[in-house]
């Protein structure tokens, strides 16, 4: 597990020191919008560079497109604590990008709506590749690693929808209007996605349809019910793709 995290940790750093020198420097910027971008080339690259070292797997069977994490428990709680705590940092340090979050209220309905939503969001990839056996599109995942990678990937999609849902879109909002602001968020979402689909892997169009598909469904959950809904929305739908539940 270590030297693949050396390698990993190796392969972003000469990214990540720039990307943080331009951080630093943009911080006296009024307007947040170009903090918020550099942090997007942030999180692409830490995203992305998961993909050669074999932290996850993407493709795509018969059109329909399939993902994978590792089987290694450790790296997903280290992965999922590294994020979670970045983001913490973020918001931390940072009083302007914090104050466009718009996090909504932790209730029954808050928690129905995201987990719904994270339903909505996997079903129709769910559906569509079960004429595919499961060994083409991924194969079985353990039942002692299904906790970790809840775990896991309610944490690591709640760093990004804090970023696209609620620095992104809350900034949008100031200027283009709620809902423009919540379609913009979903479509920059699935243009992020552009690279992992077309260069870092093959899976091409039916990621970026899923990703379009995801950020309308979590765009307009933070549009109604805030960042909570959106954020386990995410996790849910990624949880139930990754866990080969079906």
């Amino acid at each position: 597990m270590l030297p693949s995290l050396l390698d990993y940790s190796a392969w972003i750093l000469p990214g990540l020191l720039l990307i943080g020198a331009s951080f630093a420097l943009a911080r006296n910027e009024r307007d947040p919008l170009l903090r918020i971008l550099i942090l997007v080339f942030g999180f692409v690259l830490i995203r992305d560079a998961m993909t050669p070292l074999g932290f996850w797997r993407l493709g795509a069977a018969g059109g329909v497109p399939w993902l994978r994490f590792t089987d290694q428990a450790g790296i997903l709680l280290l992965f999922g604590l590294g994020t979670v705590a970045l983001t913490a940092a973020v918001l931390c340090v940072d009083r302007g990008l914090r104050s466009l979050v718009r996090w909504g209220r932790f209730t029954p309905v808050t928690l129905a709506f995201g987990i719904g939503g994270g339903a909505l969001a996997a079903a129709p990839v769910l559906l569509l590749s079960l004429p595919t056996p499961l060994p083409a599109r991924g194969g079985s995942v353990a039942v002692t690693l299904l906790p970790v990678l809840l775990a896991f990937s309610l944490a690591g999609n709640l760093a990004e929808e804090v970023l696209f849902r609620g620095f992104l879109q809350g900034r949008l909002e100031q200027h283009a209007g709620a809902v423009r602001a919540a379609l913009l968020s979903a479509l920059l979402f699935a243009a992020c996605h552009a690279f992992l689909a077309s260069t870092v892997t093959d899976v091409g169009w039916p990621l970026l349809a899923f990703t379009l598909y995801e950020g309308l469904i979590c765009a307009f959950l933070r549009l109604r019910s805030g960042v909570i809904a959106a954020a386990l929305a995410h996790g849910t739908a990624i949880f139930l793709l990754a866990g080969a539940l079906v």
